[in-house]
């Protein structure tokens, strides 16, 4: 989602300045929280209170969306000269939890993925075990209406980066989101960049 990116950058950024930003938080492990079941309070009551709120629409629907985010440049990133950040976006609609994205250049937690393995992924043919094999385990979940099948079911894949100086940063962005049939196989593969890596 393009909010989410640009509350990640923003975060970056501020982080340059300040050397901290936002609060920290852990992912939920899995299980915690279900997407399909959990509502806004259980997400708040693990959770706390989010960085920040706000809105999408996506196939029709408004989708409220509650943002976590950090960012610390005194701790290790996954890579040398990159900010290191962590945000963690709930998606809900009817207030039921309809997707969860967490994304991070943390060496401890990292959600970097070899995008170069994105053109393996064929349509009716891929499936759920194969993409984890290619590409581990996914740093989130979606279904409708953040995806467009009712049907389906979503894994995600994303990262995002700041790097370079104050004076010169460089930003950027992946996501890939992969919709799965009820026989767990490809029915639809989305694959966004931005920014110098």
């Amino acid at each position: 989602m393009k909010s989410k990116k640009i509350l990640v950058v923003t975060l970056f950024v501020v982080a340059f300045l300040s050397g901290c930003a936002g609060t920290d938080f852990v992912r939920p492990e899995a299980g915690r929280l279900d997407v399909g079941k959990s509502t806004a309070a259980d997400v708040e009551a693990m959770m706390g209170k989010p960085y920040q709120n706000g809105e999408v629409l996506k196939n029709g629907q408004i989708i409220k969306v509650e943002k976590y985010a950090y960012a610390n440049t005194a701790r290790e990133a996954v890579k040398s000269g990159v900010t290191p950040a962590r945000a963690m976006n709930f998606s809900l609609f009817n207030n039921t939890l309809v997707g969860e994205e967490f994304v991070s250049s943390f060496k401890s937690d990292s959600t970097d993925f070899d995008e170069s393995k994105v053109g393996l992924i064929a349509k009716g043919q891929t499936t759920r075990d194969d993409v984890i094999a290619m590409l581990g385990k996914p740093s989130g979940r979606a279904i409708y209406p953040l995806i467009k099948n009712k049907d389906d079911d979503a894994m995600i894949y994303s990262y995002a980066q700041v790097s370079g100086s104050a004076f010169s940063l460089k930003f950027y962005n992946e996501q890939l989101v992969i919709a799965f049939n009820d026989k767990g196989v490809v029915s639809d593969v989305e694959f966004t960049s931005n920014g110098d890596k």
